[in-house]
């Protein structure tokens, strides 16, 4: 099968109606998904693929996973929206259930990630001036350089990005950039009026890097010596992706505030979420913050589902034994077109030797082979399949991997 095979047809068909009429926000792989299960895409073509990019970890649980779309089809038989002017029976459930899971005592339910990362910077600077008592309009926050948090005007404002900045100008001031992996940086840049430190534990889009084992723990301690607020952007690399419930458990840490979203809606609906202590998330008040379908009905009872599923721990074991198999067959490529991998549990990012293409051109080769991946920061390739894949669905995927490298040389 070549790229021609697959762009014809209803593919082409589809493919040309989202270009006339859909924002050209993304350069998608020209696949055209029907359906989906498991670990496994089918197009309108009825041809197959092996998703190993698992909607950036919001199909964390497999497509069609069973006892979440069960859960969905329930409650779309009572209610689905009646917003937060009223109380739902599906909210607080929720909310307990997400705030045992983090060990914290209160949740802010949004919708997609950006929305919560927003949130969390909200909560952050007016904890900051309520409880802080840092003075109005001087509080600012460290991030790290190469992060990757959303596209909301105010997270590009601090985005190394050139492309999520290049005219979206003028940008939200308060944010500090330091590089990732580097605590004493943090450190030195944090001063009287500093908020929070808010960083990935593990960056997904700068190609699935992971810091030195004493970075997060420096962090913890920096931010608890200075009154500091300790934010991770678990959205992609929490809710057993990693191999624990969240990446930051790798090293032992627990950050005041946990942002969450992608696998928490299941691959359903999008459902985020601030997680953190009554002292933190109390100081927002009626007015100060909302949503229409933050929380709704739907979203709340899918998202009990999926804890009720964390807390069982079979994903993070899937993810943890699955994982060490993913990055020993993708390490044995090093020297065959793979110049490095990074990554943990079933998330590795794998640098591609440039003189055999781009990222995207071997991502398009891929899904020849059928195998769908996404490239990254020009040569690198993401692996994160959906956490039902099995052994053996791993090492079709690095065979036609390994193809597509001997072909590309």
């Amino acid at each position: 099968m070549t790229m021609a095979d697959i762009v014809s047809g209803a593919t082409a068909d589809a493919i040309a109606l989202d270009n006339t009429y859909a924002a050209h926000n993304y350069s998608p792989l020209p696949v055209v998904a029907s359906h989906a299960r498991g670990a496994w895409i089918t197009d309108v073509e009825g041809r197959r693929y092996l998703d190993c990019l698992a909607a950036y970890s919001a199909v964390n649980f497999g497509h069609h996973n069973d006892e979440i779309v069960a859960t969905a089809h329930r409650q779309l038989d009572a209610v689905t929206l009646v917003s937060r002017a009223f109380h739902s029976d599906q909210l607080g459930p929720f909310c307990a259930a997400l705030a045992g899971l983090c060990g914290k005592d209160m949740v802010l339910p949004m919708n997609s990630g950006a929305e919560a990362v927003e949130s969390g910077l909200k909560v952050a600077r007016k904890w900051g001036a309520d409880v802080k008592g840092v003075p109005a309009g001087m509080a600012n926050i460290i991030v790290a350089d190469n992060n990757f948090h959303g596209r909301t005007i105010s997270i590009v404002s601090f985005s190394s990005d050139t492309t999520a900045r290049g005219g979206f100008g003028p940008f939200t001031p308060g944010f500090r950039s330091v590089p990732f992996g580097n605590a004493e940086a943090v450190a030195a840049a944090i001063d009287d009026n500093t908020v929070a430190v808010l960083i990935e534990p593990i960056q997904g889009e700068a190609g699935i890097i992971v810091p030195p084992d004493d970075y997060l723990p420096r962090l913890r301690q920096v931010c608890t010596q200075r009154n500091v607020l300790l934010i991770a952007d678990e959205i992609q690399s929490g809710l057993a992706r990693t191999g624990h419930t969240f990446a930051c458990d790798h090293w032992g840490v627990v950050p005041d505030v946990y942002l969450l979203g992608k696998a928490l809606g299941g691959g359903v609906v999008p459902l985020s979420a601030v997680v953190a202590d009554r002292d933190i998330l109390g100081v927002l008040h009626p007015g100060e913050h909302g949503s229409t379908f933050g929380g709704n009905p739907l979203a709340a009872a899918i998202g009990s589902t999926v804890v009720d599923i964390l807390q069982r721990g079979e994903f993070q074991s899937r993810s943890a034994e699955l994982g060490l198999h993913l990055h020993a067959r993708l390490r044995s490529l090093i020297g065959r077109g793979v110049l490095a991998v990074r990554g943990m549990g079933l998330w590795a990012g794998a640098d591609i030797d440039p003189r055999l293409g781009t990222g995207k051109e071997l991502s398009l080769a891929l899904a020849e082979h059928g195998v769908l991946v996404k490239d990254t920061h020009g040569s690198t390739l993401r692996f994160a399949p959906p956490l039902v894949i099995t052994s053996d669905e791993i090492d079709w995927a690095v065979k036609q991997f390994a193809y597509v490298l001997a072909e590309a040389g």
